[in-house]
């Protein structure tokens, strides 16, 4: 009995220290990418002169560059890219089903619908508009989440994680046709905006959309954490984690509306940008196991590093012209969901 308690004791001591590795890895490669981007655009400017408008010894010119424009784009890039990995982590361990996904199981579509309606009889510019789009987002992902789960449900039977990924694709297709039409009452700056939307561009680039988005991340991301022990234990199956003392419907209740309200607001400032909640958790899965108290915050990193980076590629591949993140995350992304889809054994 010694013996196996302190080899359970080595085995998590040794899990810790992985982590703990990893996330400083993928920290510093965040920071390196992090420099760069402040760097990449139509206008350059070398090391000396970010050092020097950084500690506010800069031109005008200089510092509304890194300060009003690059700075808030690149934090929102990072919020993004965490807040739609960890709902995507989230969605994979209510689910047992590594390619469950925001995107694919139509909560970023249902997201931007409610967002799509409200640009076309309001601005979507104002001090006002930036604090209320995320939580339209989040009506219209909460609505799309809860006609997935009663269009998936049978009764007598369990929640079938297969029937719940062919019904969100599904939902996601025919609310994505709804957009498309919604998009013929647009006048041409509502439809550019839109088109641009759809694309995955990060058209939130002020800070005042990195405080709309802000509190959301900073209180639904330690929530998840904290609930880390339920995921885990909901990952046994549902018979398990009810023998286990869990209250599995309410749990996977709450955990949805965190992978709900998560994937939301990221949406209502970043548009539709897939496959970073796909690839995040199956990347973190495979470098510190799944143990969700590493697991989440290892899959918070890889989002930010993958979103921040597709950013500043698409700035930098076609300057002055830019691609959309969301165009450069799928490129990576789609490839990866059919190797995914290729290893499924349901």
């Amino acid at each position: 009995m010694k013996g196996t308690l302190a080899n359970e004791t080595l085995v998590r001591f040794r899990s810790r220290n992985k982590g703990l590795t990893t996330m400083l890895i993928l920290g510093a490669l965040i920071l390196i990418v992090f420099i760069i981007s402040m760097n990449t655009g139509y206008i350059r400017l070398s090391p000396a002169v970010l050092i020097r408008t950084l500690f506010g010894a800069g031109s005008d010119k200089e510092s509304l560059i890194l300060f009003d424009f690059r700075l808030p784009r690149i934090v929102i890039s990072i919020l993004i890219g965490a807040g739609l990995a960890v709902s995507g982590c989230i969605m994979q361990g209510i689910s047992r089903n590594a390619l469950a996904d925001p995107g694919i199981l139509g909560i970023n579509a249902g997201a931007g619908l409610m967002v799509t309606l409200f640009i076309s009889f309001f601005s979507a510019t104002s001090t006002s508009s930036i604090f209320l789009l995320p939580i339209l987002a989040l009506l219209g992902g909460g609505a799309t989440a809860l006609l997935i789960l009663v269009l998936a449900h049978r009764p007598h039977q369990p929640l079938s994680s297969t029937r719940l990924l062919l019904t969100g694709i599904a939902v996601a297709a025919g609310l994505s046709a709804a957009m498309l039409v919604l998009t013929l009452r647009l006048n041409p700056d509502q439809y550019q905006f839109v088109a641009t939307w759809l694309a995955g561009s990060i058209w939130g680039t002020n800070w005042k959309f990195v405080l709309s988005l802000l509190p959301w991340i900073l209180i639904l991301l330690p929530y998840v954490i904290y609930k880390a022990r339920v995921l885990n234990v909901l990952r046994l199956g549902e018979s398990m984690a009810t023998g286990l003392g869990a209250s599995v419907s309410r749990e996977q209740l709450k955990l949805l509306f965190a992978a709900v309200g998560l994937a939301a607001s990221c949406v209502a400032v970043s548009g539709g940008i897939g496959f970073v909640g796909l690839i995040g958790p199956h990347l973190g899965r495979r470098l510190v196991g799944s143990r969700h108290q590493l697991l989440i915050p290892v899959s918070a990193l890889i989002g930010a590093l993958l979103v921040i980076t597709g950013d500043t590629l698409g700035r930098w591949i076609l300057q002055p012209s830019e691609i959309p993140t969301g165009i450069v995350v799928a490129v990576i992304g789609a490839p990866y969901f059919l190797y995914l889809l290729s290893r499924t054994k349901e």
